[in-house]
C-alpha cells in the first residue's frame, strides 16, 4: 500500500507557505496568498514554480534548490501536523500485516524527517520521495515505481497495491501502473481532481473503514 504525504498524511502548509514566501521574495516575485496554496501543494515543486510563478524550467530548478536550502536551515518539520487519526490508521494497518510505503513528491530526506518526527517510520517498509537532485525521481509515476520496487525488495506482495492521495497527480501517476487510488478530500485538491479515483473519502474514519476491509494483505 502506498501513501502520498502532503495533504494526505501531513498538513505542512504553514511551513510550506513560509518557505515559498522566502523563496519568491528572494527571486523578486510576489508571495502566494494562503488561499493559493492548493495550487502549490502536491505537484512536484519544479512544476509548481513553472505553473504558478511563470518560471522557466531553469529558473524553477534554481528556485527549488533555494527553497530546499531554506527548508534544511529551518527544519523539515516546521509548522507540520498530521491529520487526526491518520497515524493510528497507519499503525493499525501495519499491525494487520499490510506492507506500506510513502510515495511522495516531497524530497525524500524531508519525508524521512516527517515520518520519524511523527512516529510513523516504524510502520513503513519503505520511505520514498523525490530524489535530492529533483531529476532521477522527478515525476509522481517515477516515485510510485520506486516505492513498489523497494517494497518488493522487502519481500512485500505488490500485485494488488492501493495508493491514497489527494491530488490529480496521484491519480495520473498511479494510472501508469494500473493502481487504484483512494482520494482523500481533506487535502489541498480542487473538487474535480478526484475524477478517475477508485474511491473518495471525506475523513480518516471513512478511509479506515474502506482500507481495513479492502486492503487485506495488499501492498
Amino acid at each position: 500500500m502506498l501513501w502520498d504525504v502532503d495533504g494526505t498524511i501531513v498538513d505542512a502548509s504553514e511551513g510550506i507557505l513560509t518557505r515559498l514566501d522566502r523563496t519568491l521574495t528572494d527571486f523578486g516575485l510576489p508571495s502566494p496568498r494562503p488561499e493559493e496554496l492548493a495550487h502549490w501543494i502536491g505537484p512536484p515543486l519544479h512544476v509548481s514554480f513553472q505553473e504558478n510563478a511563470d518560471m522557466t524550467p531553469e529558473q524553477a530548478a534554481e528556485a527549488v534548490v533555494h527553497y530546499r536550502a531554506i527548508a534544511r536551515a529551518h527544519g523539515f518539520t516546521e509548522g507540520a501536523r498530521t491529520y487526526p487519526g491518520i497515524v493510528e490508521l497507519i499503525a493499525d494497518l501495519d499491525a494487520a500485516g499490510v506492507a506500506q510505503a510513502t510515495a511522495s513528491s516531497k524530497p525524500e530526506d524531508q519525508v524521512v524527517a516527517l515520518m520519524e518526527h511523527f512516529g510513523i517510520a516504524p510502520h513503513l517498509r519503505a520511505t520514498v520521495g523525490e530524489s535530492a537532485d529533483g531529476r532521477t525521481l522527478a515525476s509522481k509515476a517515477a516515485v510510485i515505481g520506486e516505492a513498489l520496487q523497494r517494497l518488493r525488495a522487502e519481500g512485500a506482495d505488490t500485485s494488488r497495491p492501493i495508493l491514497v492521495g489527494d491530488r490529480h497527480h496521484d491519480i495520473e501517476g498511479a494510472a501508469e501502473y494500473g493502481i487504484p487510488v483512494v482520494f482523500a478530500r481533506w487535502g489541498f485538491s480542487w473538487p474535480h481532481e478526484s475524477e478517475g479515483a477508485h474511491a473518495v473519502v471525506d475523513d480518516v474514519a471513512q478511509l479506515r473503514a474502506l482500507l481495513l476491509v479492502e486492503s487485506g494483505d495488499e501492498a
